[in-house]
């Protein structure tokens, strides 16, 4: 796939660029360019990062950031299978537990939420750091929920962490999921106050905390730039105005001010004639033999001839 001119393969973390150098510089090179391009797509363009991801794990999948990137682009594809194949791969060359929670929620994609749930209780969970321990009582939650047992996800997410007023990287993500357990629990009116607590922690944006907080309030979201939008209500209630003067004139069969009247137009009563026509043209012309006069005259010529 093609790679922009400017992308030099040294935008990569420090420790993966280190990686690379058991490649030839070459190679690791075109390696690295292709991991820039994945990190650069992942968010936004998933598959598109995927394709790149592909790329340099032809090129080197022996090297464990490669196989962890690859993983990443497709679990952002959904491509649950193959994602759980490469973290697995890239935790047996690393041995690191950093990616536990995101296998789990593989396993979750895979529609095996039992298995993210046994692996929430594995002795990797004790390794992980803070915000480690966090995502993974969120993927148990998420399989408590897709087992259906909605007041166990509820619990799943009582924490420290929870409880605590300070904002952390996690916080917004963890409020959001409590409220949605709520929710899912039958405690709406518990979940408003969690949703308002997620939005004033979602610095990023990473929750919709704030429109589903509105969505309760009753509130509607308007984009002010929206050129559907943009009239003014001077001009609404004025061609509703024109409408309603319009109305009645069409019901009469008139025009409306200023327009053509039409040509089926249709009278109702002896006055509407009457205004219509003139009293010339309502007389009747007894001796009238159901010739037109200029047909009549021709024919007249015709006997004489």
């Amino acid at each position: 796939m093609p790679i922009p001119e400017d992308v030099t393969g040294f935008e990569i973390d420090a420790d993966v660029r280190q990686e690379l150098k058991s490649l030839p510089k070459t190679l690791a090179d075109d390696v690295a360019r292709n991991l820039v391009m994945v990190a650069r797509l992942l968010d936004t363009e998933p598959e598109e990062a995927y394709q790149y991801s592909r790329v340099a794990l032809r090129l080197a999948s022996r090297v464990a950031a490669v196989r962890e990137a690859a993983g990443f682009a497709s679990y952002m594809t959904q491509r649950y299978s193959e994602a759980l194949t490469e973290f697995r791969a890239s935790r047996r060359m690393t041995g690191r537990v950093d990616l536990w929670p995101v296998m789990a929620d593989c396993e979750r994609g895979l529609g095996r939420p039992e298995r993210a749930l046994a692996m929430a209780g594995e002795p990797e969970v004790k390794q992980l750091d803070k915000a480690g321990q966090v995502e993974m009582r969120l993927v148990a939650a998420g399989a408590r929920g897709d087992m259906e047992q909605f007041d166990a996800a509820v619990v799943t997410l009582q924490s420290p962490e929870l409880a605590s007023n300070s904002v952390h990287p996690w916080s917004a993500r963890l409020r959001y999921a409590y409220a949605e357990a709520l929710i899912a629990a039958g405690r709406a009116d518990e979940a408003r106050d969690w949703f308002a607590k997620a939005a004033d922690a979602d610095t990023d944006g990473s929750t919709n905390a704030s429109e589903r907080l509105a969505e309760i309030d009753g509130l509607e979201f308007v984009d002010a730039l929206d050129p559907d939008l943009d009239v003014e209500e001077g001009e609404e209630s004025e061609d509703a105005a024109q409408a309603d003067a319009e109305a009645p004139a069409k019901s009469r069969g008139k025009a409306p001010a200023g327009g053509v009247p039409d040509e089926r137009e249709i009278f109702e009563d002896e006055e509407d004639v009457e205004e219509y026509y003139d009293e010339d043209d309502l007389e009747i012309d007894e001796d009238f033999d159901g010739r037109a006069p200029q047909r009549a005259e021709q024919a007249d010529e015709r006997d004489e001839r």
